[in-house]
């Protein structure tokens, strides 16, 4: 009898020591495998966001396989565990379905890189300046120095214009002069202000013309070149220049109006 009884107690004692080597050794094996992983995504040029990303979630599985083998050799029936295991996420997905959405989305965005942090976006619904992009959402500033969280599965399901994209912007003008105006004046005016602006482009060169006959107006379309950080003052100043100049030379620009005209008849 306590021969049976040593035998069993050997034999779990056994049990729990292989299953100690097997936590130990496989806690080595994942951490040795999550390094490699973490410097083949950094020799790959991945963004570390990602690159930290994956290796808590290797980790984390990793560490899981290695926990189910050690109770499976403590005699536990894992394979139950595993279906349980297998439910709860199912449930889990399901509960945070909106969550693991932006999650996907927040992968996709820092792998293709439609933008990055500083660039100047219109995306999610709204505009702004990107200052961080994490896995579940990305936050911008606005133009007022306003924050913005936006939910990366919001930002990757809708248009994303990134204004900071390519080096150079045109500007797209309209200004109306009136009909009675001499538009020879009123275009040599805005080409040498145009011109003459020292952060416009000469390449390519601006566009300036006569854009449509309007109902109250003549409109002239101007359209000048600069480098993307220069869009916002450049157009603000040409804008203003041109007013003072059309101002200057008895250049008016007129409201709409309309004619209306009536014909009395007999009483």
């Amino acid at each position: 009898m306590e021969t049976a009884t040593g035998s069993v107690v050997g034999s779990w004692l056994m049990n729990i020591l292989f299953a100690a080597i097997i936590v130990f050794v496989g806690r080595a094996v994942v951490r040795w495998l999550v390094k490699l992983v973490r410097k083949l995504m950094v020799r790959a040029d991945i963004d570390p966001i990602l690159i930290n990303f994956a290796s808590v979630i290797a980790n984390a599985v990793l560490m899981l396989f290695v926990l189910i083998a050690a109770l499976d050799q403590l005699g536990v029936n894992t394979t139950s565990m595993i279906a349980v295991l297998g439910a709860a996420g199912l449930a889990v997905g399901l509960a945070l379905k909106d969550s693991l959405q932006n999650f996907a989305a927040g992968v996709m965005l820092v792998m293709f890189r439609p933008f990055r942090i500083g660039d100047f976006v219109d995306a999610g619904g709204a505009t702004g300046i990107v200052e961080k992009i994490s896995i579940f959402n990305t936050i911008m500033k606005t133009g007022d120095n306003r924050e913005v969280i936006i939910p990366n599965g919001q930002i990757y399901s809708g248009t994303i214009t990134n204004f900071s994209a390519r080096d150079t912007r045109r500007i797209d003008m309209v200004f109306g002069i009136s009909y009675d105006d001499d538009l020879l004046t009123a275009k040599t005016l805005i080409e040498e202000i145009v011109k003459g602006h020292d952060k416009v482009m000469d390449d390519p060169a601006p566009v300036i013309r006569v854009g449509e006959l309007a109902d109250s107006s003549v409109n002239f379309d101007v359209r000048p070149w600069v480098k993307a950080d220069d869009y916002w003052p450049v157009r603000s100043e040409l804008i203003e220049q041109i007013k003072l100049a059309f101002d200057k030379n008895g250049i008016t620009i007129p409201y709409p109006q309309m004619d209306v005209h009536f014909n009395k008849g007999e009483v």
